[in-house]
């Protein structure tokens, strides 16, 4: 957000708690791994300051974003301990700042949680009313890791929840500013927009096990590709083609914890949310059941290469990934695995232990290998060659999730390749349908 703003020409305050955080901005530094990053704060380094000090930041600014973590609890909600601990020192920044102040939260809660959990604090520590003194909106961004510039800037609409108008409007200005495709701004209670946000990533996770259904049952009907199904279904206007691409389940730190989080406070208040938590346990569920389903297409043992370790392409992040949830399905089914991702290996390695190996580079990871597993469409896997795979004498089993190699790869010599989502050419699957439908 810094980096967006900045790049838009609005002058922007950086506060985080951490020193070297604070000290790469000022250098002009990316603090974190992200698309540009760097390239973006290094190129509007003038627009840019960071500090720790919350009352330097208030004094110096019309209007500040809180962005902190509000990590899931036990219960499967969302904990405000870091948004509380930020809005308690911008409250005691305004406390004595004289001019009308915005503050926004951006951070993922649920409904209820910026009203009745964090604006208390704000006035309590400001000894000011909002409203009157100071102004409050929730506005949560629509971003993707890889892609969280573009994403900031070209977004589809902006959710904007505000506790007034006059609120409103000085967000609003802000988003005018920095969208680069004239968004619209949808203009809600705060209440709306904490349960819309949730509800966005929700049903998205929903239209995600969807499609994976699809993939599931193309896979078993002869003949059937769930790329074909979905490309007809998605050009109704109901459904959409987005995020119906048969693959594997869905992960990162938002999708799988915001169907959770969004079941969690159903049930508070006695609604039936089991269409959301089935989705979840599918969901979870998911990798194993591939593996077993592919039982028989491919050998009981030996050396496995999965290609692709975060939950998406050009991510670092392997939180809730569902290659890493694969990687330790087949070494518990006996299998040796070795993995590789452009940037995900380090987190990877942490996450699996000495059990697996994480290799340095694509040649590395298919070295010896009896199996690979293409997990997830990362454009350095899409320009593999047939060639790369194959060894002198030996046959490799390729399974493509996401069908990325399909093009050369499906008749290559020394090379069975497995797309997800397509027929398996099961013999048992064509006796079944003869079954079913009384065929002798």
């Amino acid at each position: 957000m810094v980096a967006g703003m900045a790049s838009r020409g609005l002058r922007v305050i950086g506060v985080d708690v951490s020193e070297q955080a604070v000290e790469a901005v000022n250098r002009g530094q990316a603090p974190v791994e992200e698309t540009d990053l760097e390239a973006i704060i290094s190129a509007h380094a003038g627009n840019i300051r960071a500090t720790m000090d919350y009352e330097d930041a208030v004094h110096n600014s019309h209007i500040s974003f809180v962005i902190v973590p509000t990590p899931s609890d036990e219960r499967g909600a969302f904990s405000l301990e870091y948004a509380a601990k930020s809005f308690a020192a911008i409250g005691k920044a305004l406390k004595t700042k004289k001019d009308y102040h915005v503050v926004v939260l951006t951070s993922t809660v649920l409904p209820g949680a910026t009203r009745h959990g964090l604006l208390p604090i704000l006035e309590k520590e400001s000894g000011k009313k909002c409203g009157s003194d100071f102004g409050l909106c929730y506005n949560p961004e629509f971003i993707a890791l890889g892609s969280v510039i573009k994403n900031f800037l070209n977004p589809d609409f902006y959710l904007l929840g505000e506790f007034d108008v006059h609120s409103g409007d000085a967000l609003a200005a802000v988003h005018n500013t920095v969208s680069a495709n004239k968004a619209p701004i949808k203009r809600m209670t705060i209440e709306n927009a904490e349960i819309a946000k949730i509800a966005v990533n929700s049903f998205v996770t929903l239209k995600i096990s969807y499609a994976n259904i699809l993939a599931g049952l193309c896979q078993q009907i002869p003949g059937a590709d769930v790329d074909v199904v979905s490309d007809a279904i998605g050009t109704d206007s109901r459904i959409g083609r987005k995020y119906l691409t048969g693959g594997l389940g869905f992960g990162g730190p938002c999708f799988p914890r915001d169907n959770v989080a969004l079941a969690f406070i159903g049930r508070q208040f006695g609604l039936d949310m089991s269409i959301l938590e089935t989705n979840d346990a599918y969901n979870r569920r998911y990798g194993a059941e591939l593996l077993e389903k592919l039982q028989g297409h491919i050998p009981a043992s030996g050396r496995v290469a999965v290609l692709g370790l975060a939950y998406k392409p050009f991510s670092h992040v392997i939180e809730e990934s569902a290659s890493i949830l694969l990687c330790k399905t087949l070494y518990a089914q006996g299998y040796s695995v070795t993995g590789y991702d452009p940037l995900a290996g380090p987190a990877a390695a942490r996450e699996l232990g000495e059990s697996y190996r994480i290799a340095p580079n694509i040649k590395e990871c298919l070295k010896g290998a009896d199996i690979v597993f293409v997990t997830t469409p990362d454009p350095e896997f899409i320009n593999l060659e047939a060639r790369q795979f194959s060894e002198a004498g030996k046959k490799v089993y390729v399974v493509d999730f996401w069908r990325v190699l399909a093009d050369q790869f499906a008749k290559a010599p020394g090379l069975v390749y497995i797309a997800g989502g397509r027929w398996l050419n099961d013999a048992g699957a064509i006796k079944s349908l003869c079954r079913i439908w009384g065929i002798e």
